[in-house]
């Protein structure tokens, strides 16, 4: 990783004499200069403003409908050998790579502005915290990364007082005068049909082309937070993960900081934003979506969101959800892919209950319940976005950029599954705790190509984001628990249960604080939960369900653990490990042993449930 402001300058250089552009600005992350961008958006017809009365200070973006998710299957880890790459990601030569962006890059940028973005991913300046420079052509990116980092002088001055950086090269790919001297007309929405979002682990180098969406573009999120951060953090001993981090505070005055990993729309954002409905408890939010995590000197994880904003799912965030994403929504929102109601406001599926009689949809066509019920259209693309500052929202806690951290007591992982796992399940140790995170499986979502319902496996919640072999970042993760003297508890969670008449068990939302209540009593001994193949589950008595009406024979399904099914799911474990190849932890092959010996032992008491 490069050092200092001097290294800083020659990489601008460098970038402006290979893509070309008109001009080159140093952004300051100052309000005007926001304000100057915007304007240019407005004017080009990349954001359309929303009314001042209705959602002040917030646009609407449409992309270009080829430019809507995560381009996986061009998204490359460039590693020297391709081992390191490992069979979850898609591996490309480094020099072979550098020759194919030297050649897309060289003049992309014609006729457009170069913007230098110096950020900082978590508080600046701050124990666990990183900074970078992304360099873009987008002012949809410069504006965006705004809310997404910190970014301007105050990073700046980091890289130029010594920090290591991370440099990031980004371009939609879509130059506006061609090689020989012909100017293009722009559109709202410049992307390219060509696209590579590469990551060279060794040099910490990001290089994106040809989409202006999202984690493709935004090269703070995914790409450097997970993706090179995982590397760094493999390297230097921390954790770089897909996770929430939340706080719970009880009347008693105990206080407790849970991470969580959920594949895309599987319950995430509303958990990092969760109403408890059990009035001894209180949750407050440090992060929606990447958590930073390295040993202390006490023998604990300490944990960072290193983001400043929320890039959430629209379609399914709605009163009656998530109220506090709502009411984050307020005001100072860029909102993507979403719809427009007939009196500048937004409008996407699941924020009301009913739809309003017409809109005009995601790609500025109208839309009406009619015309949906013909066609199968929605309103907003199913992986639509806002991006907002995390400040705004109203359960922040007020320690989230507190630079040190905060200590972590208990770790969740979860996927979307209708059946065989059950609502919750505490790890007796570390290493069954890995083997929880190792082997999530979730439906796919829109946020991520393919078949939509479809099962795969993302190990925890990282499939798309880990920048080194699967198996690898598994043994990283039992040695970082190695080391820990008070390592956090970990358990597995599923709030999608299904019963016979494909209806969920559980109510989840707002409810699943009685989940967390329970693992947390348990995991300090207050309760004996039922030792199973599994792990530790709650008895029906154990949880706290006052208040809320529960069918006891949902209550027992949701909480049942079948052998059959759970023995057919450790094939598939075993498969999915033999996929990775012999870089698989010993421990985590004893850990399916040892699951497959209790599921045979629970087949031979036909009394167990």
């Amino acid at each position: 990783m490069p050092r200092g402001l001097g290294a800083a300058e020659q990489f601008v250089a460098d970038i402006a004499a290979l893509t070309q552009p008109d001009a080159v600005v140093w952004c300051n992350g100052s309000d005007a200069e926001h304000a100057r961008l915007i304007g240019q958006m407005i004017d080009a017809g990349t954001l359309v403003p929303l009314n001042p009365d209705l959602r002040p200070d917030s646009f609407l973006a449409r992309s270009d409908p080829r430019d809507v998710a995560r381009a996986e299957s061009a998204t490359f880890i460039c590693s020297a050998r391709e081992e390191d790459a490992g069979p979850t990601n898609n591996w490309a030569e480094p020099t072979q790579m550098r020759n194919t962006l030297h050649e897309v890059f060289t003049g992309c940028m014609r006729g457009r502005t170069l913007y230098v973005v110096p950020f900082s991913m978590g508080p600046v300046g701050g124990r666990l915290s990183q900074v970078g420079i992304e360099i873009t052509d987008s002012p949809y990116v410069v504006a965006s990364m705004r809310i997404m980092t910190r970014i301007g002088a105050p990073a700046m001055r980091e890289i130029a007082a010594g920090a290591r950086w991370v440099p990031a090269v980004h371009s939609v790919g879509m130059p506006l005068v061609t090689s020989g001297g012909t100017r293009v007309q722009d559109v709202p929405w410049p992307c390219s049909e060509t696209k590579y979002i590469t990551h060279f682990p060794e040099g910490r180098e990001i290089w994106s082309f040809g989409s202006g969406y999202g984690g493709n573009a935004l090269l703070g999120k995914k790409c450097y937070a997970l993706r090179i951060a995982s590397a760094i953090a493999r390297d230097e001993g921390w954790l770089a993960e897909h996770m929430l981090l939340i706080r719970l505070t009880h009347t008693d005055g105990r206080r407790y900081h849970v991470a969580a990993a959920f594949p895309s729309a599987c319950g995430k954002t509303n958990l990092a934003m969760l109403r408890s409905v059990l009035p001894e408890w209180t949750v407050s939010t440090f992060g929606d979506d990447i958590v930073w995590m390295r040993p202390g000197t006490d023998g604990r994880l300490w944990a960072i969101n290193p983001e400043a904003g929320f890039f959430g799912v629209a379609p399914g965030t709605g009163e009656s959800t998530n109220p506090t994403a709502v009411r984050t929504l307020t005001q100072n929102v860029i909102f993507t892919n979403v719809a427009l109601t007939d009196d500048g406001d937004v409008w996407w599926e699941g924020l009301t209950d009913s739809p309003p009689a017409h809109l005009t949809d995601w790609q500025g066509q109208e839309w009406t319940p009619e015309i949906a019920a013909e066609t199968g259209r929605t309103a907003a693309h199913p992986n639509a976005r806002f991006t907002v500052a995390a400040e705004q929202c109203p359960l922040i806690d007020s320690d989230w950029e507190d630079g040190d951290g905060v200590p972590v007591d208990l770790i969740l992982f979860g996927g979307r599954r209708a059946s065989n796992v059950p609502l919750a399940a505490l790890a007796r140790d570390w290493h069954q705790g890995v083997f929880y995170g190792a082997t999530i499986a979730s439906e796919r979502t829109a946020a991520a190509e393919g078949t939509v319902g479809e099962l795969r496996r993302d190990p925890f919640a990282m499939l798309p984001f880990c920048g080194y072999h699967m198996a690898d970042y598994w043994a990283h993760w039992l040695q970082v628990g190695d080391s820990l003297t008070r390592p956090p508890a970990v358990a597995a969670v599923n709030w999608f249960r299904k019963g016979p008449d494909g209806q969920f068990l559980w109510p989840g939302f707002a409810e699943n604080i009685r989940v967390l209540d329970w693992l947390l009593r348990q995991s300090e001994g207050q309760v004996p939960g039922r030792a199973c193949a599994v792990g530790t589950l709650p008895e029906p008595e154990e949880l706290n369900l006052d208040g809320l009406e529960l069918d006891p024979a949902d209550l027992r399904e949701v909480l049942r653990v079948d052998a059959a099914g759970w023995t057919s799911e450790a094939d598939g474990i075993a498969d999915y490990f033999t996929s990775m190849g012999t870089a698989v932890p010993k421990v985590l092959w004893e850990e399916l042993a040892r699951l497959r010996a209790a599921l045979a032992a629970q087949t031979a008491q036909p009394s167990s449930r």
